[in-house]
This record gives C-alpha cells, sequence and structure tokens, in this order.
C-alpha cells in the first residue's frame, strides 16, 4: 500500500481549502514529501517554480473576486507525462539528449492551470510513448503500485504510478495504442481516452500524430471527467482538433446494452480471465444486456498499428533523433521506429484503405450497443520477464487497446477487481466518437457497485453527489405521451436521449385531457391553485433537441417548468386555447394514471 501524504481526490482539496486552509502549506508539505529518487518522476518542482505559481494562483483568485469555486482546480497538484510541454520546464520524451526547454505550456496544461491546477511535476514513460510496459526509459522501469517486481504498464507509467499511490488526485498521459488505459489497469485507477480532437495535442511530443489522444488519469471516474471538462475544448492551434457536434448521448439507461467480444483471449492468464468473468456477471447483475460480437474486424486492425506501414507514423516523430543520435534512443524502441523504413508510400496508402475498411465494420458492429466492454489488458508481467521478450509481451497487452484510436473510439478504463494474487485488473469501455460522457455516466455507477479502494491507497471511494445535467445535454421533463413506454416515446429514445429520473413538478400546476389530439396527449399549465404533477426527466443531446421541438404539434410547446425542488427545466406547456372545455385531470397526479383509469 501507499504511504501518500494525502491519497485526496478533487473534492478533498477543495474541502481542504474550504476549511481554510492554505495552498502554500499544504502544496509545500506535499513537495517535500514528494521524493526525486522516486524514478515515476523525471522532474520535480522546485520551490521556486512552486512560489511562482503560487504567485500565479493568488492572481486568478484576485481577477475572481476571491471567491474560490470559480477555480474548480483551485490550488490542486497534477503530474504530467514528460512528452508533454510546461512553460520553463524540460520536456524530454524520456530521451535526454532529445530534451528541451518548453517556452509555452501545452494547450492542456494552461487550460487546467488557467482553473487553478498547480503542476507539481513530469513523470517518466517509456521513451517516446513507444511501449505499453513502462521499462523502456534511461530514467528507469516504473514499478506496479501493488508488486514492485511488475509492470506498471507504459507507456504513461509514471502518472498512473503517481495517481495510484495518491501523490497526486490526477494525471495527464498520452495514448496511442493504450498508454492511457493499461497503466491504468495494472493499478486500479481510471484511464479516461477521450475521443480524438477532444483535447488538444498542441505542446505534446508525437508518436502517431494522427491518433494521439492526450488522457487523463484520476483515482474517480468523477475527477477523471472533471478534469477532462476543462482540458478539453477546440485549439484552432491543433491542426486535428475537432469541435463536439454534442450529437452523442450523454448517458445510459438502467439497462445498457453492452458487447463482449465473441473470442476472449487471456494467453494463458487464469487469474486475469477471472477477474473479467466476474467483472461480465458483476454487469448483469446491475442489469446489462451483455451479448457477444464479432471481434475479428477489431483484432485485425489491432493488428496493423504495428504489423504494418503505420509505424512509420512513429518513425516520422523521431526522424531527427534517428538521424542525429539514433544510439540515444532505446533498443527496443529504435528497433521499432525503424522498420517504417522499410515502407513506401503506396503501403501507407493501402494501410490507409483498410483501416477505413475496418473502422466501418467496427461502426456497424457496435450500432445498437451502448458500448464494448473488453479486458484493458489479458495479462500482466513482471518486468524480469518482459525483458525477456519485451516485443511479445508489449503486443499482448495491447490486444484489447491497440484498435480504439485508428477506428476513432472513445474509451474508459475502469477497475473490475483483484485477481488471486493480489494485482488489480481493469476492464474498458469503448465507445463510438464522443460517447465520453456516456461512458462516464455508466463509469461512476460501476465504480460505486463495486466499492473498491482507489488505487493503491486503501481509501475508499468517497460519496458522490447527485449529477448535474451533463455538459452538451438538454434536461427535459415530459409528462404525457412521450413518458416511458407510451406512443411518442420513441421520439425521445431515437435521438439518443437518456433517461434520468421521476419526479413532480411544483405545486402550481393543472393537468387537462385535451381533446381531439392522435396520439391523446394532456396540456399542462400553471394555476394559483394547482398541484404536484408526475414528470419525467430525459436528457436529450444538445444537437438533437431542435429535431425534437420541431416535431411537437400545436397546441404543445416547449417552454421552462418547475420542478417539487425548485429547479427549472425544459418542459411540455400548452396553449390557454386549447384549455377551453378539456377535461381537468389533476386529481389523477399524472397522465399514466387517467390512461390507466
Amino acid at each position: 500500500m501507499s504511504n501518500a501524504p494525502f491519497a485526496f481526490t478533487l473534492s478533498d482539496w477543495q474541502q481542504a481549502y474550504r476549511d481554510q486552509l492554505q495552498p502554500a502549506e499544504l502544496l509545500h508539505a506535499l513537495r517535500e514529501q514528494l521524493s526525486e529518487s522516486d524514478n515515476a518522476w523525471i522532474s520535480l518542482a522546485s520551490a521556486a517554480q512552486l512560489d511562482t505559481q503560487l504567485a500565479e494562483l493568488q492572481a486568478l483568485l484576485d481577477a475572481a473576486g476571491g471567491q474560490i469555486d470559480k477555480l474548480p482546480l483551485y490550488g490542486v497538484p497534477f503530474a504530467i507525462k514528460d512528452n508533454i510541454d510546461a512553460a520553463g520546464w524540460a520536456t524530454t520524451a524520456a530521451c535526454p539528449q532529445f530534451a528541451y526547454r518548453a517556452e509555452a505550456d501545452a494547450t492542456v496544461v494552461a487550460r487546467l492551470r488557467a482553473a487553478g491546477a498547480i503542476l507539481i511535476g513530469k513523470t517518466n514513460l517509456d521513451q517516446f510513448a513507444t511501449g505499453l510496459v513502462g521499462t523502456r526509459s534511461p530514467y528507469g522501469a516504473v514499478s506496479n503500485a501493488f508488486k514492485p517486481e511488475y509492470v506498471s504498464g507504459g507507456s504513461s507509467s509514471g502518472s498512473a504510478s503517481v495517481v495510484a499511490r495518491g501523490l497526486v488526485p490526477f494525471a495527464l498521459g498520452t495514448d496511442t495504442a493504450g498508454s492511457g488505459r493499461v497503466p491504468a489497469g495494472f493499478n486500479n485507477i481510471v484511464g479516461l481516452k477521450p475521443t480524438k480532437g477532444w483535447l488538444s495535442n498542441t505542446g505534446l511530443v508525437p508518436a502517431c500524430r494522427t491518433i494521439d489522444c492526450i488522457s487523463v488519469f484520476a483515482l474517480t471516474v468523477a475527477d477523471a471527467e472533471t478534469v477532462a471538462g476543462i482540458a478539453g475544448g477546440y485549439d484552432a492551434a491543433d491542426p486535428y482538433a475537432r469541435q463536439n457536434p454534442n450529437s452523442a448521448p450523454v448517458g445510459m439507461g438502467a439497462a445498457p446494452k453492452l458487447a463482449i467480444p465473441d473470442q476472449l483471449e487471456f494467453f494463458g492468464d487464469s487469474q486475469t480471465q477471472a477477474v473479467f468473468e466476474q467483472a461480465i456477471a458483476k454487469l448483469r447483475e446491475l442489469g446489462a444486456e451483455v451479448t457477444p460480437i464479432d471481434f475479428s474486424p477489431f483484432r485485425e486492425l489491432a493488428e496493423q498499428l504495428y504489423q504494418g506501414s503505420w509505424v512509420a507514423e512513429r518513425t516520422v516523430a523521431t526522424e531527427g533523433m534517428l538521424n542525429a543520435n539514433p544510439e540515444a534512443i532505446d533498443p527496443v524502441v529504435r528497433a521499432i521506429v525503424t522498420k517504417g523504413f522499410d515502407y513506401s508510400a503506396t503501403d501507407a496508402y493501402k494501410a490507409e484503405y483498410l483501416r477505413a475498411e475496418l473502422a466501418r465494420k467496427i461502426d456497424r458492429s457496435l450500432a445498437g450497443f451502448d458500448a464494448l466492454v473488453v479486458p484493458t489488458s489479458p495479462t500482466i508481467r513482471t518486468i524480469a520477464e518482459m525483458a525477456e521478450a519485451p516485443v511479445l509481451f508489449n503486443s499482448q497487452f495491447g490486444t484489447y487497446t491497440n484498435f480504439t484510436n485508428l477506428a476513432d473510439l472513445s474509451a474508459l478504463a475502469l477497475p473490475a477487481g483483484f485477481r488471486a494474487d493480489g494485482l488489480p485488473a481493469g476492464i474498458t469501455l469503448i465507445a463510438p466518437a464522443w460517447h465520453d460522457r456516456a461512458l462516464a455516466a455508466f463509469g461512476k455507477r460501476w465504480q460505486v457497485a463495486l466499492d473498491l479502494p482507489m488505487g493503491a491507497t486503501g481509501r475508499a471511494i468517497p460519496v458522490q453527489a447527485a449529477d448535474a445535467q451533463p455538459a452538451g445535454s438538454v434536461r427535459v421533463a415530459v409528462v404525457g405521451a412521450h413518458l416511458t413506454g407510451m406512443p411518442l416515446n420513441f421520439q425521445l429514445t431515437t435521438r439518443d436521449a437518456v433517461f434520468v429520473e421521476k419526479t413532480l413538478t411544483a405545486s402550481q400546476y393543472r393537468l387537462y385531457a385535451l381533446a381531439g389530439t392522435v396520439p391523446p396527449k394532456p396540456g399542462l399549465a400553471k394555476a394559483a391553485d394547482g398541484s404536484q404533477i408526475i414528470v419525467e426527466l430525459w436528457d436529450i443531446p444538445l444537437a438533437r433537441f431542435g429535431e425534437f421541438v420541431a416535431e411537437i404539434p400545436p397546441p404543445l410547446g416547449i417552454g421552462n417548468l418547475q420542478l417539487a425542488d425548485g429547479r427549472w427545466v425544459k418542459g411540455f406547456i400548452c396553449e390557454p386555447y386549447a384549455l377551453e372545455g378539456a377535461r381537468d385531470i389533476t386529481a389523477f397526479g399524472g397522465w399514466r394514471a387517467f390512461v390507466t383509469s
């Protein structure tokens, strides 16, 4: 277990500052307990760097009128993988001969610091982010947080390690072939692999520029989602950045439809297999419908990443070092990236055509499912074993990760339990691009249901506040024919709306059965002598809301509706003229009771 100085989540840090503790006091105490001999770190903030950031934090607070709540990451320490730039810090990509002093923050770092976060250190990695193992670094192999003889996973080894041990509440990694997921699975933490282009890559040393993603490690899904929401967003300076179309679902229903591979490979690792089988049983227990699907296109696409001309992207990324100082590159990494010289431009185009074909097959196979569930890694190895067969075992780790970015999918790695030998194992939820919020919504339910300790800290998952309305959605109250099981409910479900809850309006409403409507519909109107009326709340993707409203016929419309707890949401309203002569059915308390009667 960890001897973490704090092992705080974001809410713990926020509470500490609400309790009047001071950032300088806490952060200098944290810095003094971090060790430069811990090879999860490549560099740590000096006392001077920390003081400079604390002065900048005070300036942010002053600009916010002294309101800490306006800085959602006020005084929260974080770490970044050392292939991501921070102004005034060296960026090494785990190759000292490559190192340079960054003149500006990477876009994601700048956004986090603008929200009040404090960079405490830069972390170790498989050199040039080439590997899923955490051992290919001149700074040393990063050990597993539970059993030091085992690998931590990579390439984001240091970032996963410092989060798992509770040294920081979150850290940035990168994910090209699984580097933001495999270390999460090996260390019992959360790894959010965002949709490509959501988090800017400006200020990132590329591995495969067309598919690189900056990722987030955290102890909880809620924290990872919060950090990604702050760090993410369109960046015109990044040619691969994309605008979120806000057309994807933001949650999953009570009985999500999940796919699993029809053929599972664990390379003889019965312990990891047992954890995965237990996880699938737990998913079913939680109400999920789990269906095997043909995994062959996923497997074929995964193989393309290193066995075909896609490796030439890594060659491009390291070409300067290969030409200037090839001996400075780790021998295993050098053997991988030099393979790119073996391929022609025609090979690259053929590989792209195959990628597109397989990605389309994958897209079709996931249609109708909320997510694909896979083992984060099918097995784990000791550091000694990894030295004996570094390429083979690395390839095994990528069995369920390598295809994800090539197919333009989002992913969330989650803790799933512990093997018989005490090592953690994980599952990963994978879905189409921009389904990140839906994956996080289910991931939070999963963490609460499993109630595992966070990382290697021994701390329990904190009690989570009720979810607010997700970004990128409109919360709509429905009162009649759009209720679950009613004739027009399909107008919500076919637009990927997600049921939130059944609740009540404020007590100032009356309900009427409208004459001549097909199918029969009620009208809801505000009245001084009203009552509480049963409604359902649904979150509909922002971009689909207009389509939904366009189908609403007169005399109905969408306006603002007050709920019993004081919240205001969008909801159905009715033109007053249609209520003349309509039957008042308020006494039934809701449309469903009236229909049943």
